[in-house]
């Protein structure tokens, strides 16, 4: 209970004649004498405050630091109450000249502001301090000079503090952004470039510059990335001069556009480049890591590594900067990689990312203390079919890619991770390995055509030397094997061999020609079928017209293709027709044409035949060897147009690629055989000369192979003539 409460409860019992003693208030009786009584002894005046006794009473003030509520200096206890009186703001200017002050419960502090120290003397307040005595505070070339509480720095001409006046003077290199002569000349856009940058870097440099003569550093940037799409969107840079100078040019305008930057994170954009710019200002040096994204990249460093170790200037900025259309101007500089083969195979090499630069404030990047990693996007994701192999490159100063000192971290279907000891402009690199077929394929290829080969080679042999069978058929069939025949050998012998360059080109044009001559004689024996069926009289086609069209239609092909895609011809791979650019479709086109065009030949033929075979007096003879001759053909056609079905999936990048190369060889090595099989072992009157021809060589004193035709030369050639007049063609 409190002082003033007990005497309260004293002073009513003394009222109602109850006092213990006849002391009057504040006293108390003490063997019986009235003494005074000491009331700041028992519970005080609360808190923050101090209690003074008097004789027979007692008053409150608050400390020092405090004031009453009520504006009381003298008061009892439950007069006023004491609060914190905020010095910082009742008396300005408290702590002196220099110095700052904050307020705490019931006193305040103060602190001397950057710039200024605590006086030694009792003068209260705090002195500046003079920068101006340090070393080099403002560089070599730079004069300090000191004001109150900070100092300025006054760069000479050539030198340049970015417009903080409290930063290092760097010495300006403008004769950096001349427009030489090479590739800058060749690109307009770039020789725009190194203008504007020579005409900022100047106005930097002269101290009596105007500030209208000086670009914002924001809208500096904007001008300068709208410049260099100016340049990657044509494509005009396609030299690696011209990627060099373009690169350079860029980092140079970046290093020198990021201290005027306004904020400390820049992202700006184009159609052509993203760039990233962070920057960190101050008297000390920053510190912590460093994230900078975009779509195509990402890097992962820290303030450290954009610093180094050399003299802090006051700033320090790391860029990425992405190119999204440098990547074809680029993918012919892979001179300087080696030891990329595998198997004893070089692989073929292309970008496969976007190619972005990394910068750093850092003037020493080439061996940095601490890696920094780079995340490259793939530029489409990977055939999971194909075996490739990703390589983190660099552009170097030879203006190639170079692998050294980059290492790849990890890879997936969709970006590389890649671990850097130094800085310039990166890609991904993928190495492509052309799949090489088993070693099984490639000997049952080559005995295949070694097979068909021998089997062409007997069938134009027998075409040609056998009386009995000869006529319009036959000689269709002859040189359907001459051109399948030298389409084989061609393609045995020089199908993978690739250089020179034109002598693939020579052998892809001669398989094409070939080829197409094989489909061209296989229409004519559709239309010689047509005749036979259709035509009762003169139902045969002269020599000279067959040859005609059987060798000049393919030559028509190949001839304008050739003038039109000249390059097209041969591969990186195969000597072969590319399949990048259409000319295939100079292949197939006319394939697919003349087995449509089959198709229905034969439709009609089978269709007459069985008009034919339902009428009264049928000629049983001739139509079954027409019938003969028809199944025949179709089974031509269907072995030789088989064949380039898949064929069409034997130089293409797929899964299926494989199995395709496993049927094409299957077929391409049986046509010889099949073809050997369905027009000479199947003809009764083929047999009976081979025998006899067999008997000839076995029984040395039977006549030779000239006499093959017959034993009885005037009975075969009568019953040929006698065969041609009904059908015009022989039996089989």
């Amino acid at each position: 209970m409190g002082i003033g409460k007990k005497l309260l409860i004293l002073g009513l019992m003394c009222m109602l004649g109850k006092c213990f003693s006849d002391c009057p208030r504040g006293f108390g009786s003490v063997s019986g004498k009235c003494v005074d009584i000491n009331e700041c002894e028992e519970d005080g005046c609360g808190n923050n405050t101090t209690c003074f006794n008097t004789n027979g009473s007692y008053y409150c003030q608050c400390e020092s630091g405090f004031r009453d509520t009520k504006g009381q200096v003298n008061f009892t206890e439950d007069s006023g109450q004491c609060q914190d009186v905020n010095e910082c703001l009742e008396e300005r200017g408290i702590c002196g000249h220099g110095a700052s002050c904050s307020n705490q419960i019931g006193r305040y502090n103060c602190t001397c502001l950057s710039g200024y120290i605590n006086s030694s003397s009792r003068t209260k307040g705090c002195i500046d301090i003079d920068e101006c005595e340090q070393a080099n505070i403002c560089g070599e070339k730079g004069t300090c000079k000191n004001t109150d509480g900070s100092y300025l720095c006054e760069c000479p001409k050539g030198f340049t503090n970015y417009g903080n006046e409290r930063t290092l003077c760097s010495e300006l290199d403008c004769d950096g952004f001349n427009a030489a002569s090479g590739p800058t000349q060749s690109l307009g856009g770039l020789a725009n470039i190194l203008s504007m940058m020579k005409h900022s870097c100047l106005s930097l440099s002269n101290p009596n510059a105007t500030f209208d003569e000086r670009l914002n550093g924001d809208a500096l940037l904007e001008r300068i990335l709208t410049a260099t799409d100016a340049i990657l969107s044509p494509g005009h840079v396609d030299s690696s001069e011209g990627v060099s100078a373009l690169l350079s040019t860029l980092e140079n305008s970046i290093m020198l556009i990021g201290p005027q930057l306004k904020k400390n994170l820049t992202r700006m954009g184009t159609n052509e480049t993203d760039a990233e710019i962070v920057v960190q200002r101050g008297d000390t040096r920053p510190t912590g890591p460093i994230h900078l994204t975009n779509d195509n990249a990402t890097l992962d460093t820290d303030w450290e590594t954009a610093t180094g170790t050399g003299k802090y200037p006051g700033f320090a900025l790391a860029a990425l900067l992405s190119y999204k259309n440098l990547k074809s101007s680029g993918d012919r500089s892979f001179e300087e990689l080696k030891g990329l083969e595998k198997d004893g195979v070089d692989p073929s090499i292309r970008i496969y990312s976007r190619v972005v630069s990394v910068l750093v404030s850092n003037p020493s990047t080439q061996h940095l203390r601490r890696s920094v990693n780079i995340t490259l996007r793939h530029v489409e994701d990977t055939d999971a079919s194909l075996e490739v192999s990703y390589i983190c490159a660099y552009w170097s100063e030879r203006e190639a890619w170079s692998t050294d000192g980059c290492y790849q971290q990890s890879s997936n279907a969709s970006h590389t991770v890649c671990i850097c000891e130094h800085l310039s402009s990166f890609a991904v690199l993928m190495a492509l390995y052309p799949m090489e077929h088993p070693f099984a394929l490639q000997m049952v290829s080559r005995i295949g055509l070694i097979i068909s080969v021998v089997c062409l080679t007997l069938c134009i042999l027998t075409f040609k030397f056998c009386r009995s069978i000869q006529g319009t058929r036959t000689t269709i069939h002859l040189h359907l094997c001459v051109c399948l025949l030298l389409a084989d050998i061609i393609f045995l012998a020089g199908i993978s061999q690739t250089k020179p360059v034109g002598g693939c080109r020579f052998v892809a044009a001669m398989l094409h020609y070939f080829f197409l001559g094989v489909f061209a004689w296989m229409l004519l024996e559709g239309v010689q079928l047509y005749r036979m069926v259709v035509l009762v009289f003169n139902a045969n086609i002269r020599p000279l017209y067959l040859i005609v069209f059987g060798y000049g239609m393919p030559l028509v092909v190949v001839v304008v293709s050739a003038i039109i895609r000249p390059n097209s011809y041969g591969t990186d791979k195969h000597c072969w027709l590319s399949l990048e650019d259409g000319l295939i479709w100079s292949f197939f086109g006319p394939v697919c044409l003349i087995i449509i065009i089959n198709v229905l030949f034969f439709i009609i033929t089978v269709w007459k035949l069985a008009q034919k075979f339902t009428s009264l007096n049928p000629d049983l003879s001739t139509l079954h060897k027409i019938k003969a001759f028809t199944v025949t053909a179709i089974a031509q056609m269907c072995i030789l147009g088989l064949m380039w079905v898949f064929g069409a999936l034997l130089f293409e990048k797929s899964r299926t690629a494989e199995v395709a190369a496993y049927i094409f060889t299957i077929l391409n090595s049986l046509q010889g055989a099949l073809l050997f099989f369905m027009h000479c072992l199947l003809s009764k009157q083929v047999r009976d000369e081979y025998a006899h021809f067999l008997s000839c060589i076995c029984t040395p004193q039977k006549k030779r192979y000239s006499d093959l035709s017959s034993t009885n030369p005037s009975s075969s050639q009568s019953q040929a003539s006698k065969s041609a007049q009904h059908t015009g063609e022989s039996q089989i």
